[in-house]
């Protein structure tokens, strides 16, 4: 762990041009049904994360499909690794059309044990800027651990939501989302990978491509405000094919937002915060 803390404090960035087709490409993805996005219209929470995306050369990726680590991530030699949930200010909008940057920091890694064995945490930062200034400040939890034997059964989700959408996404759906956020995990697109290798039941669906179906349930619905921060935790993932809700329930000055599947388990939970 001494080695891997040395990754503490490195730092990357990524410049990019707020190309309009890839959001028209992500609306098209969610089947939105509000008016096809074009430039000079504000990207929207969680649409960010199709953008700033490092283009590593396929020789440099690792039997996961992941960029091999040792890079700007510290090479953590458990083998799974998961976006397990993030930390977000919404604070100027990223508009369609414009050029864009995102510096990426290490803010630290820390070693656990749980109930599945060891894990190892690792913080990331990530500062987004438009021409508007620093837009969006996010911090980024990526964990490592070993493959369960078997995927434990998911806590019971709330059951007073005000607001609900059902959601679904087969292979297809999922591979265009891949496509959109240049992501090579083979456990989205490579089910004897995803079944074998990793001992999934399934391929899984991202977990950003959930915690973007909350906002969009959000957006839907509130109309008055906009999100002005937003936080979720992984809690066990959602698999191609199974049925899911995004639920919410607003109250004053924002809305407590989660994944519920079809038998009621809790997936994803978080915070919506209104401007």
């Amino acid at each position: 762990m001494t080695r891997l803390t040395d990754w503490i404090g490195r730092e990357t960035g990524v410049a990019c041009r707020l190309d309009p087709w890839r959001a028209q490409a992500l609306h098209a993805t969610l089947d939105a049904a509000d008016l096809v996005p074009n430039a000079g219209v504000a990207l929207r929470p969680g649409w960010h994360w199709c953008y700033f995306l490092d283009a590593v050369p396929s020789a440099q990726l690792g039997s996961d499909g992941h960029p091999q680590r040792g890079g700007f991530l510290p090479p953590v030699p458990l083998p799974r690794r998961m976006w397990a949930g993030s930390r977000i200010e919404f604070l100027a909008p990223l508009v369609l059309g414009d050029d864009a940057r995102k510096v990426s920091r290490i803010s630290n890694v820390e070693e656990k044990s749980g109930r599945s064995g060891s894990l190892c945490f690792v913080g990331v930062e990530h500062d987004y800027y438009g021409s508007s200034g620093l837009a969006i400040r996010e911090h980024q939890d990526v964990v490592y651990r070993d493959p369960p034997t078997g995927e434990p059964p998911a806590p019971p989700a709330p059951t007073d939501a005000v607001w609900r959408r059902l959601w679904s996404f087969d292979a297809p759906r999922l591979f265009r989302y891949s496509a959109l956020t240049f992501n090579s995990h083979r456990i989205h697109y490579d089910r004897p990978y995803a079944m074998g290798a990793e001992g999934y039941p399934g391929l899984v669906v991202h977990g950003p491509l959930l915690a973007t179906t909350m906002l969009e349930l959000v957006n839907e619905r509130e109309k008055r405000r906009y999100v002005r921060a937003f936080e979720f935790r992984a809690i066990a993932p959602v698999f191609d094919g199974e049925p899911f809700e995004a639920c919410a329930k607003p109250d004053g000055d924002g809305a407590d937002v989660w994944i519920a599947d079809a038998r009621g388990g809790l997936r994803m939970r978080g915070r919506v915060t209104f401007g």
